[in-house]
């Protein structure tokens, strides 16, 4: 996981504190995914090559770390959809249009905006999840991704099946790298050893409401300058605190 952290270390419901939900392989420490999740999203290369995830907020809109999409041409990038097995399954999708938040600074002292939203060449059959309205310490959490399950650079490729790992918002003084607060999301490494990982960047932070899944937000970058995996609290971009941003970019404009 974490693209940021690669680019860095390579060149409408309220959620309450709550207890860390059960389960610990990729993500570093996680385990295969052990339910189905629509909203998952795997991007590709125009080699095929899997480079990043993200997660389907609408039918023809998706959102990723800013880090995965800065620069490209979508022409050249697709989207698997509602697939935990990245090379296989789910609905393959053409991008449109690629849109940076922009308060994103790819340089490493800087925090916040690590968001971009995708426009799909066409919409979607599969089940978008929604952007949850509140998130405080001490709520419990999932991530998702495709990330290496070792902690060092270079120590394996990333799993073609999907990874999810439990774990609880922490106080931002956890995360010791530069870190926003209002708009990022410092996320516990349970047991000290366990968390997101190179490949996992823009995977979905989501929590459950009300037996439902809610997206939180996407995977950033590690909460500290160590170039090992989760030996840290790692840093998510807060969707919630984008989600008017969000709102005003994926809503069509009236007739005029």
């Amino acid at each position: 996981m974490l693209k940021r952290v690669l680019v860095v270390l390579l060149a409408a419901m309220v959620l309450t504190p709550a207890g860390q939900a059960s389960g610990a392989g990729d993500l570093v420490g996680g385990r295969e995914a052990d339910e189905p999740y629509p909203f998952i999203v795997s991007l590709h290369s125009a080699s095929g090559k899997a480079f990043c995830a993200g997660t389907l907020i609408a039918a023809d809109w998706l959102v990723t770390a800013g880090h995965c999409v800065e620069g490209k041409n979508p022409a050249n990038l697709s989207a698997r959809i509602g697939s935990a097995d990245n090379t296989q399954g789910g609905e393959i999708a053409k991008l449109a249009e690629i849109i940076v938040n922009p308060s994103y600074n790819p340089e490493p002292e800087r925090a916040g905006g690590d968001l971009a939203l995708v426009r799909l060449a066409a919409p979607v059959k599969a089940a978008p999840i929604a952007i949850g309205a509140v998130v405080a310490p001490g709520t419990a959490t999932r991530l998702l991704g495709w990330g290496q399950t070792c902690p060092t650079s270079g120590c394996g490729k990333g799993p073609a099946k999907l990874q999810q790992l439990d774990t609880t918002i922490v106080e931002g003084t956890r995360c010791t790298a530069k870190f926003d607060g209002a708009v990022e999301l410092c996320t516990d490494n349970p047991g000290g050893n366990t968390g997101s990982c190179y490949g996992d960047s823009g995977g979905p932070e989501i929590a459950k409401v009300d037996g439902k899944w809610v997206l939180l937000g996407t995977i950033s970058r590690p909460g500290n300058a160590d170039p090992v995996c989760a030996t840290s609290p790692s840093i998510a971009t807060s969707v919630v605190a984008y989600a008017q941003w969000i709102a005003e970019k994926i809503t069509p404009a009236p007739p005029a």
